[in-house]
């Protein structure tokens, strides 16, 4: 298990100058570890005003890096990119066979109750469909749905300002799963603007869910990687 210290920086040209819009955690011959800020796309999108995003900032720096996995453009946090087509091939048959753990760390509508297990942890078990007449937007849906998993151990609750922080530990990767679920138990994210009523978007200047830590073993030294990241709020 190795915790990041100080990030290495492989790039040719000595330490570079990092665009805005995200911080360099680690980088390797092989991968790179992004911390991604709320409101960046992972990707481009489509239109013109939809270009800028971190795949294409990071580029800059590392012309090499490929995307592996995206997150939320609404979701901060730890994000991978691969800096060869072997390597983002290898990272993403991890994806695909769950074998990187995902953390987040969430705040959510309601005072939502400790799951009854000894750890703590309980279990959202919901099929997500693609919501096809509002696309982008993801529904449940028991008939058509494709199976999705969502560990949650509750953190804190705050009696005043009714919320509870929560971590989430995703074990199946559908779109917008951890807004979908969280929402489906009646208790939406803060600040989501997709999924949140007016009510709960005005609770939050964003959306109040960050991806917190990964945990996969490196493509070339098989050695254990753990990066962490704290939330920003």
């Amino acid at each position: 298990m190795m915790l990041p210290g100080l990030p290495q920086n492989n790039y040719p040209g000595g330490h570079a100058q990092v665009p805005p819009g995200f911080e360099l955690v680690h980088a390797d011959a092989s991968l790179l570890v992004l911390n991604k800020a709320a409101g960046l796309l992972s990707v481009p999108g489509r239109g013109a005003d939809k270009q800028d995003c971190l795949s294409t900032r990071v580029q800059q720096q590392y012309p090499d890096a490929l995307v592996v996995h995206r997150l939320d453009m609404a979701t901060s946090g730890l994000l991978l990119m691969a800096r060869s087509i072997t390597i983002q091939r290898a990272l993403g048959a991890l994806f695909e066979r769950r074998a990187v753990g995902k953390r987040y760390v969430a705040v959510v509508d309601g005072d939502l109750s400790a799951a009854p297990d000894d750890a703590g942890w309980g279990l959202i078990d919901l099929p997500i469909a693609v919501d096809w007449p509002r696309r982008p937007l993801r529904i449940i849906d028991a008939a058509h749905g494709k199976p999705s998993q969502t560990r949650w151990r509750v953190l804190a609750h705050d009696a005043v300002a009714h919320h509870t922080r929560l971590e989430l530990a995703p074990l199946t990767g559908r779109s917008h799963q951890l807004r979908v679920h969280l929402q489906a138990i009646g208790h939406p994210l803060l600040g989501d603007p997709l999924y949140g009523d007016a009510a709960i978007q005005a609770r939050a200047p964003r959306l109040l869910l960050h991806a917190s830590q990964l945990d996969f073993a490196h493509p070339v030294s098989g050695e254990l990687l753990q990066f962490q990241s704290a939330p920003p709020f």
